[in-house]
């Protein structure tokens, strides 16, 4: 049996991580951690029976303890834990944000396979993270597209590889971006996902976040990272060879493709996904983004280009603005601005520690509040 962990195994990557694995008979789910979803976590030991759980409360993962006999941890120390756990053969880093930084290092230094779904470790610590690169499956769809096309082919011939981006939902209206709600936000044209890589993704800071860790994954300079926006979410990605190629991954827009092939890599095995219907595809469309109605793409580009720590400053804020928009205190166009903010205001640092990149991490938040408070109050 292949034991398997699943760290943020209640949100959307995490769910459908379990649903993947209904059907995979050689893979046991070992490990489950949780935030604080301990319902839906008592739902998922009950149909699983994992060896080991964590969650944030040390109160819950008592009660948890209790109830079900098993081994309970709690916060970092236990996603840490679990993650390094002998026991463990792969890891599915589905966690939100920086949370994802220190557990998926410790998973890379004892030795395991890492299905990667958290593109913030990347954005923030690729040059700590890519030291163990053999270890790491990426779980999002654009970058599996591209680890798909790319397998057995020789790096040097790559000239570019294209991200296609959805758009979200604010592709072309409402014009003014400011009034726009919460639930418009989180409305995704095709994909279904968590709160905030749902605002991400209709901010398109998303594709930001997946262009830095493209960077860090293939091993591309930011001229050879490409975005060009697909509403059909058919093409994941597309990689364009030296002699004018191009190769493309499709698919549906189901996120158990990328995560089964992850889980299951070298291996193609049959999946329980409805196939691509050639005939029922209406058009497959292409344009190129808005950079002044999308100011967030290119502020990854930036930040990526300057490097050190300033990605984790442009993660970090943006992390707090659209936790402020998700409560309403600040509106969707303040996203961008205080992320700008936040990285104006930042002196980057060269070849960060773990430490120093915790403790940006940390400065950032308590500024992007700051900033954040502010333009509330403006506003």
């Amino acid at each position: 049996m292949i034991n398997v962990a699943i760290l943020g195994s209640t949100g959307s990557i995490g769910t459908q991580t379990l649903e993947v694995l209904r059907n995979l008979s050689e893979y046991r789910v070992y490990g489950l951690s949780a935030h604080s979803s301990i319902d839906r976590l008592s739902e998922q030991i009950e149909e699983f029976a994992p060896q080991k759980v964590v969650i944030g409360d040390p109160a819950a993962a008592k009660q948890l303890q209790q109830h079900y006999n098993i081994e309970a941890a709690y916060g970092k120390a236990g996603l840490i834990e679990l993650a390094s756990d002998p026991n463990v053969d792969v890891v599915v880093i589905a966690l939100v944000g920086f949370a994802g930084l220190e557990p998926t290092i410790a998973a890379l230094k004892a030795g395991k396979k890492v299905a990667l779904a958290n593109k913030e470790t990347l954005v923030v610590g690729g040059h700590l993270v890519m030291e163990y690169r053999s270890q790491i499956i990426p779980i999002d769809s654009e970058h599996s597209a591209v680890w798909q096309i790319l397998d057995g082919k020789n790096s040097e011939d790559v000239e570019a590889v294209i991200l296609t981006a959805s758009g979200g939902p604010f592709l072309t209206e409402p014009e003014d971006l400011s009034q726009v709600t919460v639930e418009q936000a989180l409305n995704h044209p095709t994909w279904r996902m968590g709160g905030k890589i749902t605002i991400d993704s209709a901010t398109l800071m998303n594709k930001g976040l997946e262009v830095i860790e493209a960077h860090w994954l293939f091993d591309l300079n930011y001229d050879q990272i490409e975005v060009v926006v697909h509403p059909q979410s058919i093409i994941h990605s597309m990689v364009r060879f030296r002699d004018g190629s191009v190769l493309a991954q499709l698919g549906p827009a189901d996120m158990r493709l990328p995560i089964q092939y992850a889980l299951t890599y070298p291996q193609i095995v049959e999946s329980q996904v409805p196939k691509l219907d050639f005939t029922k595809l209406t058009a497959l469309t292409f344009r190129e983004y808005d950079p002044q109605r999308f100011p967030c793409l290119d502020l990854a580009y930036q930040a990526g280009k300057i490097g050190g720590t300033m990605p984790t400053v442009l993660n970090a804020a943006n992390e707090i603005a659209v936790h402020q928009f998700l409560e309403n205190k600040v509106r969707f166009s303040d996203i961008p601005e205080i992320v700008r903010l936040a990285m104006d205001d930042h002196q980057p640092l060269n070849n960060p520690s773990l430490e120093t990149l915790i403790a940006t991490d940390q400065e950032t938040r308590a500024k992007a509040l700051l900033i954040s408070e502010k333009i509330g109050r403006k506003g």
